[in-house]
């Protein structure tokens, strides 16, 4: 998209100050911890570009509050690869980089600002190569610390880390399918006909590159079936967070141009599993 049409979809330039008055009245106040998913072509032109995004959510958290977004990894190898032939998982296996949290480059599809944050002075980065987590302030290092190389959606994540300590999620300009928390959801409900994935990836432990097996729900292509209770074409978080939202569960409000969701962390948690087992069926039951 060209700057024209960024500059007229915002009627001029969104600054650091609009984005802050727009933040604020949203809801995202001082000391706040949350995490965020964002279009950047959403909201406009935005003087600074993701820079001026990452400053003013610092601005509105302050210093007692933690910013927080989901990486990955762009380069990691894809789940089937050992289904490969064998010459070809050979040299893989023989010369792939390892994932290092300091520089593997976040998976693009999560867009611009996951890069913006991890490269900010004093961000961490959690270990897991295929659904790493970047945080920067008061409790980033709580949050990203230690997490679980099996089921790294489940407890002990960053993701169940987040609702621990009372956090939120800004949906700034991003499609609700895009609400990473939703797969916390996944890894607790209990419907029968739950998918998991067996994987490899190669990262760096004592400081030699090792190849790591991982187990944890299928969240590329889905942790349940979904086709029997969500209309064909429809994104599965679509249709949660929707409902979600009709519930008056969360606010909504516009960011520059951009028609963005404050939610809380445990609800969104707490409604999607109740959403799963409820229409998919528990299986504890």
């Amino acid at each position: 998209m060209d700057e024209a049409e960024l500059l007229r979809r915002s009627d001029g330039p969104v600054t650091h100050s609009q984005l802050v008055d727009d933040l604020a009245a949203l809801g995202l106040g001082s000391g706040d911890v949350v995490m965020f998913h964002t279009r950047l072509s959403a909201i406009g032109y935005v003087a600074g570009g993701p820079r001026t995004v990452v400053e003013a959510l610092r601005t509105v958290v302050g210093e007692r509050g933690t910013l927080m977004v989901t990486c990955g990894w762009n380069d990691a190898l894809p789940y089937d690869f050992t289904e490969w032939p064998e010459p070809w998982q050979r040299a893989v296996r023989a010369e792939h980089p390892a994932y290092e949290p300091e520089s593997a480059e976040p998976d693009h599809a999560n867009g611009r600002l996951p890069d913006a944050l991890r490269r900010t002075p004093g961000a961490v980065r959690s270990r897991h190569p295929d659904a790493s987590c970047a945080a920067l302030g008061a409790v980033a290092r709580e949050l990203t610390a230690d997490h679980p190389w099996d089921h790294p959606h489940g407890p002990g994540s960053p993701l169940a880390k987040l609702v621990d300590v009372g956090g939120r999620v800004l949906m700034l300009g991003a499609p609700l399918e895009t609400l990473t928390l939703l797969h916390h959801a996944e890894a607790l409900a209990t419907a029968p006909g739950k998918k998991f994935v067996t994987y490899e990836q190669p990262l760096i432990e004592g400081g030699l590159r090792v190849w790591r097996r991982f187990v944890d729900i299928d969240s590329s292509l889905g942790a349940f079936d979904y086709a029997a209770v969500v209309d064909e074409g429809r994104d599965p978080f679509d249709a949660i967070a929707g409902d979600l939202l009709a519930a008056g569960l969360g606010s909504t409000g516009t960011v520059g141009a951009a028609r963005s969701h404050l939610l809380d962390a445990r609800t969104v948690v707490d409604f999607g599993v109740d959403w799963i087992e409820s229409k998919l069926g528990d299986a504890s039951k």
